[in-house]
C-alpha cells in the first residue's frame, strides 16, 4: 500500500512519453499499446492495494509523498492558524473502490481505443492516447488525494483534459465549441468548490479529509430548528462544484455536447471518471453533509429533478450517443438522490455498477457508429443485430442492466436507492415524493433505453444502401476522413473484447450489494455497503446513514413494483418501435407540442444563449464601449490636453516671455544709440558740454531765487 503513489504516476508517465516523443516518432499501434500498458500496470497495482487493504483491520492507509506547501500563518475562526499541505494519498474502502473503477474501466477503454482510433493520422493517435493517460492521471490523483487541495489538483486536471478530449477534432467547429462549453461551465461549478475549500480551512483550520470529518462530528447538526450554519454553507458551496462536474441542474448542459468527441472519450468521461467526481466528493465528505440536513434535501431534490428532466429529454433524441448522454445525466441524478437521502453506500454502489453498463453502452454505440461508417442517427439504422451480433448482444445486456431488471447489476443499486428514498422523511419535501419521481424516472429509463435498442438492432434496416460488390462510394467519419464502406459490419476484436468483459461486469457486479431481503438465499447481502461504511463516518463513530427498517414483504413489494414498471417501459418501447413503429410517429404528431419541447431539450440551451451567453456578450460589448470611449477617451483626452497645453505654453514662451526679453533688449539697444552719439571722444566737446551745464545750473539758481 505504500506504493499507491505509483498508481496515478504510471499513466502520467505514459502521457509524458506519448506527448513528448510519441507524436513525432511512435507508430499508431505502439502509442496505443504503451498507453494501455501503463493503465494495465496501474490496474494491477490497484488490485494489489485493494487486496492488502482487505487484510488490514483499520482499512485506512495514508502515504505522504512530499511536503507540498510549508506552514503559512492564515486566519481561522479560532485566530491565526498554520496553513500547510502535504502531497499525500489515502487508501480506504471508498478510494479503493474508485481505483478499481477508474483503472479497470479506463484500461478497457484504452484497449478499445486502439481499434477505434486507428484511422486517425499517426501523430493524432499519439496525441489522443496522451490525453487519455493524462485524464486518468488526474482522476486517480483526485480519488486518492487525502486533502481538499490535492483533490482540487485532480479536479481541475480532469476539467482541462475534458476540454482537450472533447475538442480532439479541433478543426471541427462543433467539437471545439463543445470543449469550450465544458470548460467554461465547469469553471462556474469550480468557483463554488473553491469557496467551500476556503470555508473549510477557515472553520476547521485544516484541509485533511479525516481531520475535517473528525472535527465536524463534534459540531451540532444544523437542522431547521438550529438554523443554516457554516457547515450548511460549506456543503452548499461544495455541492455547487459537484453540479458542475457531475452535470446536475442547472450546469448539466455541457455533458450532452461532450458527445462531439470520439466515442472512447464519451465512455471515459461518462462512465468511470469525470462525471462521477462530484458524487465521489460528496460521499468523501459524508460527515459534513450529514450535519447539514437542509443541504442534503437540496441535493436530493436537485438530483431527482435532474434525473427526471434528463430522462424525459432522452425519450425523443435520435442521436444514439445523445440518448446515452442524457441517460448519464439522469443516472447521476439518481446518485445525488441517494446522497441526499443519506444513502452514501447506495450512491457509491450505483456509481460502480453504472461504470460497467454505461461504459458498455457507450463503447457499444461506438461499435455501431464504426460499423455504420460514422452514422449516429438511429432513424438510419435498424436490423443491425444480424450484421453486428456481438455488439447487439452486449448492448442489450447493458440496456437490461440500466433498466433495473434482476439479476443484472443496475437492479440492485437502483433498487437500494429507491428503497432508501421511500423510507426517507424529508425536511421540506413531503414523504414519498422523491421516491415517486424516482420511480417515474426508472420507467422512462427502461423505455428510452429499449427504444435505442429497438431502433438500432431490430426491425427493418433503414440505413444507406451499399454495393455488395464493394463498389460503394466513400463515406466520411467525424474527423472528415474519407474511407470506403462496404455495409454494416462487426467491429474488430480490439473493440469487441472490451464489450464482452464489460457485459460480464454489467451482469455480475450487482451481486456485491444484494439487498438484505435476500439474506436467506444469499449470505453476502449488502456486502459493498458494509465495506464502504468506514469511509462515511468519522474515526470512532458508529453510524453515518439513517437506520432503515421495513418488513420483508414490504421490501419485496417495492422491488417487484420497480421491476414491474421497468418491464412496462420495455414492453411499451417494443410495442411502439418494433410491433407498431407507426404508433411512435402517431404519438409524436398527437403530442406535437410536448414532443417539440423535448426535442429542443426544454429550450434550456436557447434560454442560456438568450440570457447568460448573450448577456455576457452584450455586457462585454458594453464594457468594450466604455473602455474605448470612456477609459481610452480619458487617456486620449489627457494626451490631447497635454499636447494643447504644451502648444499654448510654447506660444506664451515664444511670444510673451521671449518677446519681453527681446523687447527689453531692443529698448536698451535703441536707447544706447542716443547716448552713443554723445560719446564723440573730443575733449573740446566735453568741455563745451561742461560749460553748458554750468551755465544751465547758474541760470536755474538765479531764476529760482
Amino acid at each position: 500500500m505504500d506504493s499507491i503513489w505509483l498508481i496515478p504516476l504510471l499513466p502520467g508517465i505514459g502521457a509524458a512519453i506519448n506527448g513528448l516523443v510519441g507524436i513525432r516518432f511512435f507508430g499508431k499501434r505502439f502509442a496505443g499499446v504503451l498507453a494501455s500498458f501503463m493503465m494495465g500496470w496501474a490496474l494491477w497495482l490497484s488490485l494489489v492495494a485493494f487486496w492488502e487493504l482487505l487484510g488490514t483491520e483499520e482499512r485506512f492507509h495514508q502515504v505522504t509523498v512530499a511536503s507540498w506547501i510549508p506552514p503559512i500563518p492564515l486566519e481561522t475562526v479560532d485566530g491565526i492558524g498554520s496553513f500547510s499541505v502535504d502531497w499525500s494519498f489515502t487508501l480506504d474502502p471508498l478510494s479503493a473502490m474508485m481505483l478499481l473503477v477508474v483503472t479497470g474501466i479506463g484500461f478497457l477503454i484504452h484497449i478499445y481505443s486502439i481499434g477505434y482510433i486507428e484511422h486517425e493520422p499517426r501523430g493524432g493517435v499519439a496525441r489522443f492516447f496522451c490525453y487519455l493517460n493524462l485524464f486518468c492521471f488526474f482522476m486517480l490523483t483526485l480519488v486518492l488525494g487525502s486533502n481538499f487541495l490535492v483533490m482540487f489538483v485532480g479536479w481541475e486536471g480532469v476539467g482541462l483534459c475534458s476540454y482537450l478530449l472533447i475538442g480532439y477534432w479541433y478543426q471541427k467547429k462543433s467539437a471545439s465549441d463543445a470543449g469550450k462549453k465544458a470548460f467554461i461551465v465547469n469553471r462556474i461549478g469550480d468557483w463554488g468548490f473553491v469557496l467551500g475549500v476556503f470555508l473549510v480551512f477557515f472553520t476547521f483550520g485544516t484541509l485533511d479529509f479525516r481531520a475535517v470529518a473528525e472535527a465536524a462530528s463534534h459540531m451540532p447538526v444544523e437542522t431547521a430548528a438550529v438554523g443554516f450554519g457554516v457547515i450548511s454553507l460549506i456543503c452548499l458551496c461544495l455541492f455547487v462544484g459537484a453540479t458542475g462536474k457531475s452535470a446536475q441542474i442547472p450546469l448539466y448542459v455541457w455533458l450532452p455536447d461532450a458527445m462531439e468527441g470520439p466515442t472512447p472519450v464519451s465512455a471515459l468521461i461518462h462512465a468511470a471518471t469525470m462525471v462521477t467526481a462530484g458524487v465521489y466528493m460528496v460521499c468523501r465528505n459524508a460527515v459534513l453533509f450529514t450535519h447539514a440536513p437542509m443541504v442534503m434535501e437540496v441535493v436530493a431534490v436537485v438530483g431527482v429533478l435532474t434525473a427526471l428532466v434528463a430522462a424525459t429529454i432522452g425519450l425523443v433524441q435520435t442521436d444514439i450517443k445523445r440518448v446515452l448522454a442524457y441517460s448519464t445525466v439522469s443516472q447521476l441524478g439518481y446518485m445525488f438522490l441517494a446522497t441526499g437521502v443519506g444513502a452514501f453506500g447506495a450512491a457509491a454502489f450505483h456509481l460502480m455498477t453504472h461504470a460497467f453498463f454505461k461504459a458498455l453502452l457507450f463503447l457499444g454505440s461506438g461499435s455501431v457508429i464504426h460499423g455504420m461508417n460514422e452514422e449516429q442517427d438511429m432513424r438510419r439504422m435498424g436490423g443491425l443485430r444480424q450484421y453486428m451480433p456481438v455488439t447487439a448482444l452486449t448492448m442489450a445486456i447493458g440496456a437490461v442492466a440500466i433498466a433495473g431488471i434482476p439479476p443484472f447489476s443496475g437492479f440492485f443499486s437502483k433498487d437500494e436507492i429507491l428503497f432508501r428514498a421511500y423510507l426517507h422523511h424529508g425536511v421540506f419535501v413531503p414523504d414519498k415524493v422523491l421516491w415517486g419521481l424516482g420511480v417515474v424516472t426508472a420507467m422512462l429509463t427502461a423505455f428510452y433505453m429499449f427504444r435505442l435498442i429497438n431502433m438500432t438492432f431490430f426491425g427493418a434496416y433503414r440505413g444507406p444502401a451499399w454495393g455488395h460488390d464493394g463498389a460503394e462510394a466513400h463515406g466520411h467519419d467525424d474527423a472528415g476522413h474519407g474511407r470506403a464502406w462496404h455495409g454494416p459490419h462487426e467491429s474488430p476484436r480490439w473493440m469487441t473484447i472490451p464489450l464482452v468483459v464489460l457485459a460480464v461486469g454489467a451482469m455480475l457486479a450487482g451481486f456485491v450489494g444484494v439487498p438484505i431481503a435476500f439474506e436467506a438465499v444469499w449470505p453476502w447481502t449488502a456486502t459493498i455497503e458494509h465495506f464502504l461504511h468506514p469511509s462515511f463516518v468519522a474515526e470512532g463513530a458508529h453510524a453515518a446513514e439513517e437506520a432503515h427498517h421495513m418488513s420483508l414483504l414490504g421490501e419485496l413489494g417495492l422491488m417487484a413494483f420497480s421491476v414491474l414498471i421497468a418491464v412496462g417501459g420495455i414492453w411499451f418501447a417494443y410495442r411502439n418501435y418494433v410491433e407498431r413503429p407507426e404508433e411512435a410517429e402517431r404519438m409524436a404528431a398527437t403530442f406535437a407540442g410536448p414532443h417539440r419541447v423535448l426535442t429542443n431539450k426544454y429550450y434550456v440551451d436557447e434560454l442560456y444563449d438568450a440570457t447568460v451567453v448573450r448577456g455576457t456578450m452584450e455586457g462585454a460589448g458594453g464594457l468594450w464601449t466604455v473602455d474605448r470611449r470612456v477609459v481610452d477617451g480619458a487617456v486620449n483626452g489627457t494626451g490631447w490636453t497635454t499636447i494643447a497645453a504644451a502648444w499654448v505654453s510654447h506660444i506664451l514662451d515664444k511670444y510673451v516671455v521671449d518677446g519681453l526679453v527681446n523687447l527689453t533688449a531692443w529698448i536698451c539697444g535703441e536707447a544706447s544709440y542716443v547716448f552713443r552719439r554723445a560719446q564723440t571722444g573730443l575733449i573740446q566737446n566735453y568741455a563745451f558740454a561742461t560749460l553748458l551745464g554750468v551755465f544751465a545750473f547758474v541760470t536755474w539758481y538765479l531764476v529760482a531765487r
